[in-house]
């Protein structure tokens, strides 16, 4: 008999709670070898292939390519060989999700029929075995625990050394979950909990609720009798076949659906700029001599950080000055960081990403420029790791590429602060009595008031302003 292995919708990271199945690599039926690209799944900022452990065959694909699924749903079955249609439906109607235990393949094998004309005796509950099972890296104690508290250890993560599961991590499993913070949670999500009794998908819920449309008069077609989203706007567009604005003579549009990421920066900005109080201060800095020294760099060693790496270096040391802007606002408490774990905005096809530079403040302006080229690269890709973009202290958005002048960027939460950099430009400048040209950058930093005072966010402007001016004090690190 095959072996069947459930395989589910990972988890990234501890804000993820759903995702998406882009495209599957690997056909029904097909057999595939270790380290194949099985599917392609898209999270709110990153996309992953999902590579095979080991060989096996996809004995049946259920999630349909793009579909939303939860962290935990199953979305194929695999095996060891191929396995007949009957007992993979058995694996299937017998699944039950681990919940966000964020495994990408659960193994859960097909429970074998029992051969016996007895009457079945009634199940009595397993006895408590004294000692784990042989290969389990599981403490006596834990092992104990779990079957006491019911905890499926199969699921967890042990935080000792080589994975060793001990008391501590079963009895963490068993506590029900708690919210995290010290306000209410801020929500602008369409609310579809008096839908949960119609078997449809979380897309087509969603639908249904900004089109007004009543569940119980759609026909589903979707698998297994379940309402899909195209069900839902099939029904939309027969109901309100006027309601589309006519297209202007000889005008294409294209029409182009929200991808995940788009979705999450649109929910994150919205929540910013409607519940954090902004105030926004500017300063125009010189950076003469910091473009001085990186014509020295790049003579002498044929290339040089760009102003980007060196103001990365700044507002770390700036933060570090001014600790009271590396913050981050959680409901009523403010998170003070030791390190300045700076965001650096990078624009990619599909949005915006903030890949974190973590202890700036430590690292030298060259060891920040290399770092952040790594981070940009891999994000541009869709590669960047759950950690290297979740969390972070401050952000810095520079647009002076683009020949921006200035501009005020909108606070990242829970972030207290971020700075925003326009493009260098000669202007005249009075010295002394006397007018004269100086390249000058234009900076604005935007401010959570609630955290955060003018006076304060105005010592870290100074402070900045003084290290990016006197450049020699960013060397070393």
């Amino acid at each position: 008999m095959s072996r069947l292995t459930a395989f589910t919708m990972p988890k990234w990271g501890i804000e993820m709670t759903e995702g998406v199945v882009a495209e599957w690599m690997v056909a029904e039926g097909q057999a595939y070898a270790r380290g194949d690209v099985l599917t392609l799944v898209e999270s709110d900022k990153i996309s992953n292939e999902i590579e095979a452990e080991t060989p096996g065959v996809m004995c049946k694909l259920v999630a349909t390519p793009g579909e939303t699924y939860p962290v935990g749903a199953l979305l194929a079955v695999i095996g060891d060989e191929a396995a007949p249609g009957e007992e993979v439906e058995a694996f299937v109607s017998a699944f039950k999700p681990a919940g966000a235990a964020g495994e990408v393949a659960i193994q859960q094998t097909a429970p074998a029929p029992a051969a016996s004309s007895q009457p079945t005796a009634k199940a009595q509950p397993a006895p408590v075995s004294a000692t784990p099972p042989p290969g389990l890296a599981i403490s006596t104690a834990a092992w104990k625990r779990s079957q006491e508290l019911g905890v499926d250890v199969a699921s967890l993560r042990g935080s000792e050394r080589k994975g060793r599961i001990s008391l501590q991590d079963v009895e963490q499993a068993a506590r029900p979950a708690r919210a995290v913070g010290g306000g209410q949670p801020v929500s602008i999500a369409l609310s579809t909990t008096h839908l949960d009794v119609f078997f449809a998908t979380p897309l087509a819920k969603r639908l249904a609720v900004i089109h007004g449309v009543d569940l119980a008069k759609v026909k589903a077609t979707g698998s297994r009798g379940r309402i899909s989203k195209a069900d839902v706007l099939g029904l939309v567009e027969r109901a309100v076949p006027a309601a589309r604005p006519a297209r202007p003579p000889g005008v294409d549009v294209e029409v182009v659906p929200m991808s995940m990421m788009r979705k999450a920066i649109a929910r994150q900005l919205t929540l910013s700029k409607t519940t954090i109080p902004h105030f926004y201060l500017r300063m125009s800095v010189r950076i003469d001599a910091l473009q001085a020294m990186r014509q020295r760099a790049r003579e002498s060693v044929g290339q040089a950080p760009s102003v980007n790496d060196y103001l990365v270096r700044a507002c770390a040391l700036a933060l570090a000055a001014n600790p009271d802007v590396n913050v981050q606002v959680h409901g009523d408490a403010i998170h003070r960081f030791r390190h300045a774990d700076i965001s650096v905005a990078v624009a990619t096809d599909k949005g915006l990403v903030t890949p974190v530079v973590t202890a700036a403040e430590t690292k030298s302006v060259a060891k920040i420029s290399a770092e952040i080229a790594e981070l940009a690269k891999r994000a541009r890709e869709g590669k960047l790791k759950a950690e290297e973009f979740q969390g972070g202290s401050f952000s810095l958005s520079n647009l002076g590429m683009f020949g921006i002048d200035q501009f005020d960027a909108i606070i990242n939460p829970p972030q207290g602060a971020i700075l925003a950099v326009g493009a260098a430009q000669r202007r005249p400048v009075e010295s002394e009595y006397t007018l004269s040209f100086a390249t000058m950058v234009q900076l604005s930093l935007s401010c959570d008031h609630r955290a955060i005072d003018g006076a304060v966010g105005a010592k870290f402007m100074a402070e900045l302003k003084r290290l990016v001016e006197a450049p020699e004090l960013l060397v070393g690190g």
